[in-house]
This record gives structure tokens, C-alpha cells and sequence, in this order.
């Protein structure tokens, strides 16, 4: 450590530390230290990550939330229903409801209530396990090939996806000249659409539900849309990744 101001190793390596310039740890085979980046791209990349993480935890706290709503009101209007003609009911499927009075009976609201019902009851099932996947491919949906692999002809080039296979591959067809290819889902990317248009979303509580794009947030990487198919039409989300939706074919 000669013509420095630290007279040890070990000094320098604990003044490192305090200044912040790294993370020290004294462990029984010596020390060990970790360089701290500080460069503007890697904080701001970081904190980005953070803000989506509590995002996402915050859409699963509203999600929770609604479906428990929805829970109550659904079992509290079959109670007012059920309880005035017959002492008990039974549901067997989403779409058959039994009416002591005059034995089965299909009509459309108790249908749609029950399969609300149901649904709502299936995602919060669904919710206890991760809902979150590592494949995100779907059929009919546009992607981006991202791969140099195939040369300049096919990269960036936007395609739609005619099949998927084993969840990671897919059958793509380019849109400008009709080429068909067998890529993997790394070799892909989502397309986000202008604001207005068609979306799937492809991972989180949300999957395989059609959308319309409301707009998008540069800052964090994340839109918001508007559900447009089953039990939970026409509700809001906020904060959906870019990777979790692509446009509709």
C-alpha cells in the first residue's frame, strides 16, 4: 500500500465500504467485497424494475379484492333467490341451474351469474398458485422476430402466429411475404399496438384475456387496457408489462 494514505489492505478495503463504494463483508476465508454500480443507466434500470415489482403487487391486491367482492355479492343473491321457494339448491356446472319448483332450467341470467360466479371463483384458486408463467406464446397474435440468426431478410420483421408448440415454439407467418418459420419464443417479441387497438394478454391474472389498448407508460414499460372478454368486460388495468400483451392478428 505504499504512496497511498491507507496503511493496510484491510483499511482500504473497510474504507470502501463506508464510502459506499462497495459491499463488504468479513467472512472466515477473508473478505469479500462486491463493486456497487452506480452508473445512471443500471439505477434507473433498477428502479423501474422495483416500481413494475410493486405494481404488480398492488394489481394482485385490487385483483383479490374485486374477486372477494364479487364472491360476496354472487353467494348473497343466490341466497335471496333460493330461500323464499326451497330449502337448498344445488349447482352442478357454471351453466345449470336446478329450480326445485320446476326442475331444471337454463335461463340466461342465472347461466351468466353462475359462470361468473364460477370463473371468479377458478381465479382465485388460480390466484393461490403463481400466475405467472415462462411461456407466453398464443395463437393469432403478432410478434417481432428478434433474432440475427436468420439473417437481415427475417430480422425485426413482424409476423403472426399460426401455431404454437409445446408452449416454448411457434408457426409464424410474416406478414409482408407470407414465409412460414419454426422459431422459439426467445426469437420473439410482443407488439404494442397504437392506443385503441385489439390486444391479448398473455401472462399474469389476467391471461388470454382480450383487451383494448387505453395507452402506454414509456417511463415504466407497462400499458394500460381495457378487458374486453369474460366475466371481468370492462375493467381497467393498469401497469400490464409490455411482454404480457401483443397485438391481435
Amino acid at each position: 500500500m505504499n504512496a497511498t494514505q491507507w496503511e493496510t489492505l484491510t483499511d482500504f478495503t473497510k474504507w470502501l465500504g463506508r464510502e459506499g463504494y462497495c459491499k463488504v463483508d468479513e467472512t472466515p476465508k477473508g473478505w469479500y467485497i462486491q463493486y456497487i454500480d452506480r452508473d445512471p443507466e443500471t439505477i434507473r434500470r433498477q428502479q423501474e424494475q422495483e416500481k413494475k415489482k410493486k405494481q404488480d403487487l398492488d394489481d394482485e391486491e385490487k385483483t383479490a379484492k374485486f374477486i372477494e367482492e364479487q364472491v360476496r355479492r354472487g353467494l348473497e343473491g343466490k341466497e335471496q333467490q333460493v330461500m323464499p321457494r326451497a330449502k337448498s339448491i344445488a349447482v352442478t356446472s357454471p351453466d345449470m341451474v336446478f329450480n326445485l319448483n320446476k326442475g331444471a332450467s337454463t335461463s340466461t341470467a342465472g347461466s351468466s351469474k353462475a359462470s361468473s360466479l364460477f370463473f371468479l371463483l377458478q381465479l382465485e384458486e388460480g390466484k393461490k398458485k403463481s400466475t405467472r408463467t415462462d411461456y407466453w406464446l398464443q395463437p393469432e397474435i403478432v410478434v417481432k422476430i428478434v433474432t440475427k440468426k436468420l439473417g437481415e431478410k427475417y430480422h425485426k420483421k413482424k409476423a403472426v402466429i399460426k401455431e404454437v408448440i409445446d408452449k416454448y415454439t411457434a408457426i409464424v407467418k410474416l406478414i409482408d411475404s407470407g414465409d412460414k418459420l419454426k422459431l422459439d419464443q426467445t426469437h420473439l417479441e410482443t407488439v404494442i399496438p397504437a392506443p385503441g387497438k385489439k390486444v391479448l394478454v398473455l401472462n399474469g391474472n389476467f391471461r388470454g384475456s382480450e383487451a383494448t389498448l387505453e395507452g402506454i407508460s414509456e417511463k415504466t414499460f407497462s400499458a394500460t387496457v381495457v378487458i374486453e372478454s369474460g366475466p371481468l368486460k370492462g375493467r381497467r388495468v393498469e401497469g400490464i408489462p409490455y411482454e404480457d400483451i401483443s397485438k391481435l392478428a
